[in-house]
């Protein structure tokens, strides 16, 4: 197999999801080159932010990345890459198994208008911001946001004997972490858990879609339900590639220059 590697300037609209403009109606996710590979051939890793799996690559860019990891049966190394490269990173599996990339970005920052900021609140179940917001007459201010992404992706290595590794936990801020093995949940429900560093993330809003069911439509998305007290929701499955993502927002820090401190996460994954 061969990657396709592009250098050069970022897409006008990658650059504006970049920057935030919009952050309500965007999603981030990584989607290799292939998510079932043979052992020693490449693989390319594309950072995407858009919606249901429609949306613009980012180039690679050094100063936003707190870690970049590939994961699996022999260990954890950095996937490697050059700046202004897409994809942003290139990897080879050098062991049959389970694997996963990770990736955590460090902080931007965000303002939105009221009605924008409510708006992207409603959209991603973040109704105890709203809430609070209303309590503390905050509810005509903007929203000055810091956000940051915390993602993962699954890839199979060769003809595997052991699907052992299905649930590796990388250690990102905010992670879903799979309970079952999804080669094997084709038309079975697949359960899993939402982590925030480590821990259990009761209520959070986890939304599911399947890549090509439909994307301009709500009714694409396969689930839209709330986490269990032990961070635990169920996913209905069939074959195809999935994207799972949440969003995780608490007040921000005193004197970090925003209101509140948000961490969107995403795996992505083949059934079948």
């Amino acid at each position: 197999m061969r990657v396709r590697i592009r250098t050069g300037l970022v897409s006008v609209a990658a650059l504006v999801a970049m920057a935030g403009v919009g952050l309500g109606a965007h999603d981030f996710w990584i989607e290799p080159t292939a998510y079932a590979v043979q052992v020693g051939d490449p693989v390319g890793i594309h950072l995407t932010v858009g919606e249901r799996f429609a949306g613009d690559r980012l180039a690679r860019n050094g100063g936003q990345i707190e870690k970049f990891v590939l994961v699996g049966p022999s260990g954890e190394r950095p996937v490697i890459g050059r700046d202004g490269m897409d994809p942003a990173g290139l990897l080879k599996l050098d062991a049959p198994g389970i694997w996963f990339v990770g990736y955590r970005s460090k902080p931007s920052s965000v303002e939105l208008t009221p009605e924008k900021f409510e708006d992207y609140l409603r959209a991603e179940g973040l109704e105890h911001v709203i809430d609070e917001r209303a309590a503390k007459q905050e509810s005509q201010l903007p929203g000055r946001e810091r956000y940051s992404r915390s993602v993962k992706s699954l890839l199979r290595g060769g003809t595997p004997a052991s699907a052992a590794g299905y649930d590796k936990v990388l250690g990102l801020t905010l992670e879903f972490v799979l309970e079952a093995d999804p080669v094997t949940a084709n038309g079975k429900p697949l359960p899993l858990r939402l982590l925030t560093n480590g821990r259990p993330l009761a209520g959070a809003l986890v939304v599911a879609y399947k890549k090509d069911a439909g994307a301009s439509s709500p009714g694409s998305e396969a689930l839209r339900a709330r986490t269990d007290n032990n961070g635990r929701v169920v996913v209905p499955m069939t074959d195809g590639v999935w994207l799972i993502k949440a969003v995780q927002m608490e007040r921000a820090a005193a004197g970090s220059g925003a209101d509140w401190e948000s961490v969107w996460t995403s795996l992505t994954f083949m059934v079948g």
